[in-house]
């Protein structure tokens, strides 16, 4: 189905959080009730801004939750139960991963809290939200989304407990799961609660039907079932890569059988058109957070002056689940409804001058496509072991893109903090002169994550020659520019397959050149990931 062709009705300044709000509205119910385990900043890189513009564009009053108690429902009913359904997130990260280290240590910050202070969401929000809306309201739709659900479709590990867990709707007991991203989905899913059908087919979404239903499930994919996963962990490596496939393949539903009950995994559903992009980042987000809030938000501090430009990362790191859930195709908006939104950025009042960040998951694969998008691909990654041949991209664009959002009134500078994939880079030099000379604000976020490249083929990472090529590279036109500049790599320590000695290896390449890192992640397995089920089931992706 195509976004935005429903009445919309006039959008709020802010999506409601109270009753009063509502009324101010003159709505007298909700017809979505949204519930997050983050702050609401109505900001475009935050999705519950995002689904919650989109839905009132389609004409659904939608309010939001955040950070509700979880010692009792109360804080669920301020505005009234729900015509339709409840969309129920842990927020922009896993909870279990914003609560706990790699060390299973209890962190103390909170970026998307106010204050910055942990301990606002609980651990498996997802679940705690679900069996408190079941206790608001009885016989509610409940669809839970976002990266905590989105991961834990099907048989996941879970690094804190150490042991497999079911998916998560039924752990849940939710009506259904929205993987990756969710506009048209949710959509969907209101589209069809409004006349009264069921929520069996929906690309992007994950059900759990029983009697008839369950036995009458068609599929092309076959997951291992979860007790056999429980029996032997290897399949786990089996699933996992099963589930990347028909994100990447786009076409295929999958089943899962947990005991005497079914999972259905739908096909994902489409990336959005440039239109449909340009179409929702117009939406008049008011760029900051609710009102409602005395302290800070550290996330929007962070994000408030970026652009998104696209979506999807076509690297498929093993142990990076952005291509798991946002796709490995790249959904672009225009380059003029990039200005647009910067036109209106220089024009708001309390505007710094400066353009953070222009970009994605990489900033320079804006605008990229894939010369084969209509054919089957098996390839785990566009990037390794080398880039693609058929993987499209227009550095040069991107550059002008920055050159000209520099040059509009009110912009003082324009950087792009979400760094570029280095690999890309090297692939059209006089673009990446450009970015080095002219869009590094002193220090450039690079990830070659290691050096010994058993390890990086493991991680799906480029070799380490293709590294020192660019910090050359660098390092020449840094000079050239007469600027002073630094790389700063992030680098992943007890990534599996890591010995002793390609530790020592990474310490002195390090120190060969004078290099103290202060961004070293020690490996987490996050469920879903690749590299997950290699840290549990004990092998690589090739069985071994």
């Amino acid at each position: 189905m195509s976004l935005f062709t429903r009445p919309s009705l006039a959008q709020p300044p802010f999506l409601p959080m109270t009753r009063d709000e509502m009324i101010r509205l003159g709505w007298d119910e909700l017809d979505v009730l949204l519930v997050s385990g983050d702050a609401y900043v109505d900001h475009p890189s935050f999705a519950m801004a995002l689904l919650g513009r989109t839905l009132v564009a389609h004409g659904l009053r939608t309010g939001i939750v955040t950070q509700p108690r979880w010692s009792g429902p109360e804080d669920l009913t301020v505005m009234g139960r729900p015509r339709l359904f409840a969309g129920v997130s842990a927020g922009a990260i896993d909870s279990m991963l914003a609560h706990y280290t790699a060390f299973r240590k209890k962190r103390s910050e909170d970026a998307y809290t106010p204050g910055g202070l942990a301990g606002a969401r609980p651990n498996r929000a997802c679940i705690v939200y679900s069996n408190l809306l079941r206790r608001a309201f009885p016989g509610l739709t409940l669809v839970l989304g976002g990266i905590e659900a989105s991961l834990r479709r099907i048989t996941h590990y879970d690094f804190w407990t150490d042991a497999l867990r079911k998916p998560i709707i039924l752990d849940a007991k939710a009506d259904a799961v929205v993987y990756g991203m969710g506009e048209r989905a949710l959509i969907d899913i209101a589209l069809r609660l409004e006349r009264g059908s069921d929520l069996t087919g929906i690309p992007g979404t994950v059900t759990a039907p029983t009697g008839a239903a369950a036995e009458a499930v068609d599929a092309d994919i076959i997951f291992p079932g979860h007790e056999e996963i429980v029996a032997d962990p290897k399949l786990l490596m089996h699933a996992t890569l099963l589930m990347e496939k028909q994100v990447h393949d786009g076409t295929d539903r999958a089943v899962q059988r947990v005991g005497d009950r079914v999972v259905v995994v739908e096909p994902p559903a489409q990336r959005l058109s440039t239109k449909e992009m340009d179409r929702l980042y117009a939406l008049p987000f008011a760029r900051k957070a609710h009102p409602a809030y005395e302290k800070p938000i550290p996330a929007e501090e962070m994000i408030r002056d970026s652009v998104t430009s696209h979506r999807g990362c076509g690297g498929g790191c093993s142990f990076c689940t952005l291509a798991l859930h946002q796709g490995r195709r790249i959904a672009s908006r225009s380059s003029a409804s990039i200005e647009d939104e910067v036109r209106r950025m220089a024009a708001a009042p309390g505007f710094r001058g400066q353009i953070s960040d222009v970009g994605g998951p990489s900033a320079n694969m804006w605008g990229a496509e894939c010369a084969k998008d209509d054919k089957p691909c098996k390839r785990a990654s566009c990037m390794t072991p080398r880039v693609c041949p058929h993987f499209r991209m227009d550095q040069k664009a991107h550059l002008d893109l920055l050159r000209r959002l520099r040059k509009m009134p009110g912009v003082k500078g324009v950087r792009v903090a979400s760094g570029v994939r280095f690999d890309l880079a090297l692939q059209d030099m006089p673009a990446l002169q450009g970015y080095l000379r002219e869009f590094v604000g002193g220090q450039l976020k690079i990830a070659p994550e290691h050096v010994c490249d058993n390890v990086l083929r493991l991680m799906r990472k480029p070799g380490i020659r293709v590294f020192e090529e660019f910090l050359t590279v660098f390092a020449r036109e840094s000079e050239r520019a007469g600027k002073e500049q630094y790389v700063i790599p992030y680098l992943m320590s007890a990534f599996p397959g890591t010995t002793d000695e390609d530790m020592c290896a990474l310490g002195r390449w390090l120190a060969a050149r004078g290099w103290k890192p202060r961004q070293v992640q020690c490996f987490i397995p996050i469920p879903g990931a690749v590299a997950t089920a290699m840290y549990f089931a004990g092998i690589n992706p090739d069985g071994l």
